[in-house]
């Protein structure tokens, strides 16, 4: 085992990453000296960004999204990583400025302890360094007492501490000072675990109280207005025509998708490698680059066919072709525990998605549609395709149409391209298909008059009042349901509404016809057992509350289990205070992005499409 994990060393120290918390965690290696090449994207203080710094963090971010996802990375997807990458490489930069600020430092001795006792994650999980599936010590060191042959290896996992133990520490000093006492442990374990059984009747403030026992004069909406002219304030907006291209699967698709994982399960059961097939025919990308293995399932971790699938099958038995929601697979159990409920399988995903003369000619039919728009209106080069043409908006700050969803590409066409009325755009895609615009019309960015937002002020000042007098109406009839004079069912069929009885919750749940983490919510646990709590206006709806019983936290329960809870709140603490600071140095240093004028200027020097080029 040792010789061959000697020889596997250097590909498990090049998956190794920064073993830090969320926002410090960056899978991707980069010249963080801000020297290297390729030209400046802009500058965090007095550091360069550099092409291939954001080049490295967007390409690895890519390709972690495309792996978890199992299928291409949509153009819109695309957009929001070029954003993450920027945002990663800030990051990092901020946090190796403030380590030399602080003087933090690692010494040899803290490298050798760390490696000897502190193997990295990766490391932790590798089979390799496992008893019994837990990590074993005594593994690790004996690999590593042999490792002074591999001067490769140790120079790379000194690095490796030498980046993660200054991290660390600086982590420590970010988050000192987060003290969890007992007293905030059990009001967040009470938050959680003590429940309230209520009645509740909630009056609907509106159709309560009449208009004419609610009116607003015209000087209460003018003043309004005067006081919030930027709420009115409306950002530049095109009026679209739009056809739309889908390449949602087909039923056909379906059963392509079936006949296809029908013909490579004969394959198998002729003798074909089960693990070579799902590298090259397995749709499901992260499987198929271990030849389909899933490793471990226990019962209750998979979708209900593949799971009933998967524990009937005999160790080495290829399954019939199981559908799910996503596609049809093949299934091999390679091994079987002792336990019945769990099991090591391997799997070929035939996904329900466009067969390969399908998708050429949706790809062929938007290219088409493309070359008539260049030349004719919209309404014609759809009709030439039997295509629907829609109306739409798209605004400067919202870009969505139906059926199409997000339209950000057409959004920058028409805002950042300055294309005007009758233009037609390039054909855009989406994870769900193509789609082509033109604008019909367009008017700027404006604050709304008062005229046109009166009826509006109105009609929110009348909510609020009648919502006032609904108060005042229901603490009466509160009143009479504490003396005794007047019951809730009573008061229902009264007032014509109806007892709402949900199940016992707790204070973190959502309560149907009640919601959640609001005033009604407060109210429920602030009222003794058999009482009435209210009236309390949540919106425009007044409820009274009656408190059945209660069921307090456990604490027992809390006492046993108190550090596991103070060591899970803490790292939520941690967590938070991190991202606090974070945003805190990204407020206090001065950021340049300079992304689009650099790529503006790549495109037009190579009069080519805007991308980088080195996509």
């Amino acid at each position: 085992m040792m010789r061959q994990m000697r020889q596997n060393t250097k590909i498990i120290m090049l998956v190794t990453a920064l073993a830090f918390v969320a926002l410090m965690v960056f899978e991707w290696g980069m010249d963080m000296s801000g020297q290297s090449g390729g030209g400046d994207l802009g500058r965090v203080g007095s550091t360069n960004v550099t092409v291939a710094q954001w080049q490295n963090a967007r390409s690895q971010l890519f390709e972690q999204i495309q792996r978890s996802q199992g299928q291409p990375v949509s153009p819109a997807q695309s957009r929001e990583i070029d954003d993450m990458a920027w945002d990663e490489v800030v990051n990092q930069i901020l946090i190796r400025n403030e380590l030399e600020r602080r003087g933090i430092r690692v010494s040899d001795e803290e490298i050798r302890q760390a490696a000897r006792f502190s193997p990295p994650p990766e490391l932790r999980q590798d089979p390799s360094f496992q008893r019994d599936g837990q990590f074993d010590m005594a593994l690790y060191q004996e690999f590593l007492a042999q490792a002074s042959a591999n001067p490769e290896f140790l120079r790379q996992l000194e690095d490796y501490y030498r980046d993660v133990i200054p991290r660390s520490k600086l982590l420590r000093q970010v988050t000192s000072g987060i003290f969890v006492s007992d007293a905030m442990l059990w009001r967040d374990f009470r938050d959680r675990n003590e429940r309230v059984d209520v009645r509740f009747v909630a009056f609907d403030a509106g159709r309560w109280i009449s208009d004419a026992d609610a009116e607003v004069p015209a000087r209460e909406v003018e003043q309004y207005y005067r006081a919030n002219t930027s709420d009115y304030a409306v950002p530049a907006t095109a009026r679209v025509r739009y056809a739309f291209i889908s390449t949602a699967a087909t039923a056909a698709d379906s059963v392509a998708a079936r006949e296809r994982a029908e013909t490579v399960r004969a394959e198998i059961l002729d003798g074909a490698s089960f693990s070579e097939i799902a590298r090259i025919e397995s749709d499901d990308l992260t499987s198929a680059r271990e030849g389909g293995a899933l490793g471990r399932i226990s019962r209750g971790e998979m979708v209900g066919p593949f799971e009933e699938a998967v524990f009937a099958l005999s160790v080495g038995e290829v399954s019939e072709p199981v559908e799910t929601e996503f596609g049809w697979h093949l299934i091999q159990v390679t091994s079987r525990s002792d336990e019945a409920d769990e099991v090591e399988a391997r799997h070929i995903l035939f996904s329900h998605a466009p067969s390969g003369d399908r998708e050429l000619e949706l790809l062929s039919r938007a290219d088409s549609l493309e070359v008539l728009g260049r030349d004719m209106p919209l309404s014609e080069a759809a009709a030439t395709f039997g295509l629907q043409v829609r109306e739409g908006e798209i605004t400067e700050d919202f870009a969505s149409l139906p059926e199409v969803g997000n339209a950000d590409e057409a959004q920058d066409w028409i805002f950042e391209d300055r294309e005007g009325p009758g233009a037609v755009s390039p054909v855009f895609e989406t994870a769900g298909g193509f789609y082509m615009v033109e604008i019909v019309s367009e008017s700027p960015a404006r604050t709304l008059s008062l005229d046109e937002v009166r009826g509006e002020i109105e009609s929110m000042l009348r909510t609020r009042r009648k919502t006032s007098l609904a108060r005042e109406r229901a603490a009466s009839l509160a009143e009479q349901l504490r003396t005794g004079a007047l019951t809730l069912e009573a008061l229902a069929a009264r007032e014509g509404v109806e007892i709402q009885d949900p199940e016992p919750f707790t204070r973190t749940e959502a309560v149907p016809g009640m919601g959640s983490a609001n005033a009604a919510i407060g109210a429920a646990f602030a009222t003794a057992e058999g009482a009435i709590g209210g009236p309390v206006a949540v919106g425009s709806r007044v409820f009274l509350i009656e408190v059945q019983s209660r069921e307090e936290a456990d604490r027992q329960t809390f006492e046993t289990l108190k550090e596991v809870f103070r060591s899970q709140l803490t790292a939520q603490l941690r967590q938070q205070r991190l991202e606090l600071w974070l945003e805190g140095l990204r407020e206090t240093t001065r950021i340049v992005d300079r992304r689009a004028e650099f790529f503006r200027a790549a495109e037009e020097a190579s009069d080519g499409p805007r991308i980088p080029a080195f996509f």
